[in-house]
C-alpha cells in the first residue's frame, strides 16, 4: 500500500515548531514523518539543528497515529550505537508501534565535532554494520557485552524496551544497498533509482519497505518559490560526495556560491500547480517506492499542508491514510 509522509527539517525549524508540524502533518492526513538528525545545519542561513531525541519525545505527546522515524541517525561516531539503541528504545515505548529508526553512515559535517578521524566510505559501512548488530543485541533486553573491530560494550542492559522498532537504512550505491538488504528492515534511497531497488530485492530486500524523499516548495508565486529554494536549500544540487566530506556549514556556503538558481531548483517542484506533485509522487510509487515523504522547503508549512490536503492527496491513487 502506498504511503505519503512528511519531512521534519531540523535544519530549518526550531524544536517547538517541529513538534507543531508533526501534529499538523497527522491532521492533514500524512501517515508518517522522518525527522533529520543533525548537529549542524547544512548552511548557517537555515539556522537550526535541535537535538532530535528531545524533539521526538515531545512529538510522541502530541500525535496518536503518525509513524515517526529518524531521517537519518548515524550511530557510528558522534553517538555510540549503545546510546542510539537506548534512545530509540525509549522513544519506541512512548509511541508504541509508531517509531522506526532510520540509520546511515553520516556526514563529516556532523561527525567531526569531537575530533575523531573521518574514515573512508568503506570503513563507515563496516562501522554501521557493526553498530546495527549492537543495537539489535541491546534491544533484546539482555545484559550485553561486545568487543568488535570498532566498538566495545561492557555489561549494558536496556530495561525500557518493548517491541523493537524497525531499522530503515539510507543507502546509495551497490555495496550500501546490499548492506541495507542484509541488515535493515527497509531501504531509504538517496535518489530515486530503479536499479537500486532491483539490487535491494536481489540481496534479500524483497518485500521490505522502500522510502524516497521528494523536495518541493509550495508558494502561490513560483518565482518566489524558486528564489527561496536557491537561498535556503542549495544542497540537493550538490553531488553526494561533497555532502559527506565537508566539515562546516561555511564549507557548504562556499560551494553554494557556485550553484545557480536553475541548478538548485532542477529537482525541486516549485509553485502552486498540484499536477506536477501528483505525477511525481505517483511516478515514485510506480518505480517501486511504497513510502514517499515530502520536504516543504522554507517557512510556509501551513500553506503547504493546506495545499496537499486539498489539492494533492485527494488525487493520489491507492494512497493509504493514517
Amino acid at each position: 500500500m502506498a504511503r505519503l509522509g512528511y519531512h521534519l527539517s531540523s535544519e530549518e525549524h526550531p524544536a517547538a515548531d517541529l513538534v507543531g508540524y508533526a501534529r499538523a502533518a497527522e491532521e492533514a492526513g500524512f501517515s508518517f514523518a522522518l525527522i533529520s538528525d543533525h548537529f549542524h545545519p547544512w548552511i548557517r542561513h537555515q539556522g537550526h539543528s535541535p537535538f532530535v531525541w528531545s524533539v521526538l519525545g515531545a512529538i510522541a505527546q502530541v500525535t496518536t497515529t503518525l509513524r515517526v522515524g529518524t531521517g537519518v541517525t548515524a550511530p557510528i561516531m558522534r553517538m555510540h550505537p549503545g546510546i542510539v539503541a537506548h534512545a530509540a528504545a525509549t522513544i519506541s515505548t512512548m509511541m508504541p508501534g509508531r517509531f522506526f529508526l532510520g540509520v546511515g553512515s553520516g556526514e563529516l559535517l556532523n561527525e567531526h565535532i569531537f575530533g575523531d578521524e573521518w574514515p573512508c566510505a568503506g570503513i563507515r559501512r563496516e562501522m554501521l554494520s557493526e553498530a546495527i548488530d549492537i543495537i539489535r543485541d541491546l534491544w533484546k533486553g539482555d545484559q550485553t557485552s561486545h568487543r568488535g573491530r570498532y566498538y566495545r560494550v561492557e555489561g549494558a542492559q536496556i530495561f525500557d524496551i518493548e517491541e523493537p522498532p524497525p531499522i530503515i537504512m539510507a543507502a546509495g550505491g551497490k555495496r550500501a544497498t546490499k548492506l541495507a538488504a542484509e541488515k535493515a528492515d527497509g531501504l531509504l534511497s538517496v535518489v530515486a533509482d530503479r536499479s537500486a531497488l532491483e539490487a535491494f530485492d536481489q540481496a534479500d530486500g524483497a518485500g521490505k519497505p522502500r522510502y524516497i524523499k521528494l523536495a518541493v516548495c509550495y508558494d502561490e508565486d513560483e518565482t518566489e518559490a524558486r528564489r527561496l529554494v536557491h537561498k535556503q536549500w542549495p544542497i540537493d544540487a550538490m553531488p553526494g560526495r561533497l555532502l559527506t566530506e565537508q566539515r562546516l556549514p561555511q564549507d557548504f556556503e562556499a560551494i553554494a556560491e557556485l550553484v545557480t538558481e536553475q541548478q538548485a531548483t532542477d529537482s525541486v517542484l516549485c509553485g502552486p500547480d498540484p499536477q506536477p506533485h501528483i505525477e511525481k509522487i505517483e511516478g515514485c510509487f510506480d518505480d517501486g517506492y511504497d513510502h514517499v515523504y515530502v520536504h516543504q522547503i522554507g517557512p510556509n508549512q501551513k500553506g503547504f499542508f493546506g495545499f496537499y490536503q486539498q489539492q494533492v492527496m485527494p488525487e493520489l491513487k491507492g494512497l493509504e491514510s493514517n
